[in-house]
């Protein structure tokens, strides 16, 4: 029995960390996902392996929130908590998730809002930046 119970669950974490793969590609594309597994070590693989599991298979793969949504709040959270790198990803990923241009603007107004001026400074210039390199016009 408890064979049996290790067995599903070694075939339950690969399935959704294969998942968990899919849901990375579509949302950042497959170069990304490509430099992210190259990265990987030995040092850091049960890292990704988490990430790619919990993060991307469990959550992005939950359909309790549309990925509009998710990536709406991620950007939010990642201004607050001044994570410029993942909040550049991610606003790339929301564009890629089809966010409007009005959504991400007034998103980008709430953390300006709730988590100070300098915190939207930044992001208003973050999306400058992403915006004028995937030739988005405003």
């Amino acid at each position: 029995m408890e064979a049996d119970r290790q067995v599903q669950k070694a075939v339950d974490g690969h399935l959704m960390y294969q998942k968990g793969i899919e849901s990375f590609r579509k949302l950042f594309g497959e170069d990304q996902l490509a430099q992210v597994l190259a990265a990987t070590n030995p040092f850091d693989e049960s890292f990704y392996r988490m990430l790619m599991t919990y993060c991307f298979g469990e959550i992005w793969g939950n359909e309790g929130l549309t990925w509009k949504q998710r990536s709406l709040n991620n950007l939010c959270i990642l201004a607050a908590l001044n994570r410029p790198r993942e909040f550049e990803i991610h606003f790339r990923g929301a564009l890629r998730n089809g966010c409007t241009l009005d959504e991400l603007r007034e998103t980008l107004l709430q953390i300006a809002v709730y988590a100070g001026i300098p915190a939207g400074v930044e992001a208003f210039r973050i999306a400058r930046k992403v915006l004028d390199e995937e030739g988005v016009r405003v």
